[in-house]
């Protein structure tokens, strides 16, 4: 096993160099390629001081406040939609990025959650190559757009996995739970089919997301809802991690119970 103060990388065909490889890479293809299954966890630690950052293609311009998006009633327009859609690209590969992230971050915790991160991270790759066969349909290559690295602001915050599943899972994932519904209808009363139809298949899939979340929350320590709002790392809040309306029943699918949708719901403290 490495030490803390070991300079060198992960053992080449280990599932640590896998997602290391995954998350520094700037190859556009290797962004889009499923990290290979059942590799071997080596034992290697990432050295403590070692800031992770993702990398970027050159093709991707990665900008410090991304342009305001669309708005419901421009989404009657097919690129705006492709705009949209491009953005979600983004944060479904900010998403595979955090949990290989996660994965080296916390080599401490048990294999079958750093095993499970990636297969999560292999799902969001699979969304990826969805939203990027919509945006070819419609003449949009990736980077024709910029985007911002909003959630690797945020999320690198997070020093224990508890606070990581608490952030990404249990919040944004789980309020993507009620965005690609909302969105999901827009863009059917538009008449983009296809559109909703990926929402709804991805609402879908997230669902295990936060179930995933939602249990090792739960087997990383006590606690509801207010346990939940105080592992967020600052300045982040539950306003932040839920859609209007909210969409209960995929949250109950996800197995949180009705207590913590009450306070969720019905929060209003600070954004």
């Amino acid at each position: 096993m490495a030490s803390d103060a070991d300079t060198t990388g992960p053992p080449e065909g280990s599932a640590e160099a896998a997602a290391l490889r995954y998350l520094t890479t700037r190859d556009l293809e290797e962004k889009q390629t499923p990290l290979p299954r059942d590799l071997p966890w080596s034992g290697w630690r990432l050295p403590v001081a070692t800031k992770l950052a993702p990398g970027r293609p050159a093709g991707l311009e990665v900008v410090a406040k991304a342009p305001k998006g669309p708005s419901a009633g421009a989404l009657r327009r097919p690129e705006a939609r492709a705009q949209l859609i491009h953005t979600f690209w983004h944060h479904e590969l900010q998403a595979a990025e955090l949990f290989c992230w996660a994965a080296l971050r916390f080599p401490d915790t048990p294999e079958e959650f750093r095993r499970g991160l990636l297969a999560l991270c292999r799902d969001e790759i699979r969304h990826m190559g969805l939203y990027r066969d919509y945006l070819a349909d419609h003449g949009v290559a990736i980077g024709d757009h910029p985007v911002r690295d909003w959630f690797w602001e945020r999320i690198p915050r997070c020093t224990t996995p508890r606070a990581f599943v608490a952030t990404l899972g249990i919040g944004f994932e789980g309020g993507n739970l009620d965005h690609t519904r909302r969105f999901a209808e827009i863009f059917r009363a538009h008449g983009d089919e296809r559109g909703a139809e990926l929402q709804d298949k991805v609402g879908r899939e997230e669902v295990a997301h936060v179930r995933f979340a939602w249990r090792w929350f739960h087997t990383f320590g006590d606690g509801g809802f207010d346990a939940w709002a105080e592992a967020l790392p600052d300045p982040l809040s539950p306003l932040l991690m839920r859609g209007r309306p909210l969409h209960r029943a995929a949250r109950r699918r996800a197995g949180i119970d009705e207590v913590f949708l009450d306070a969720l719901e019905t929060y209003v403290g600070q954004p």
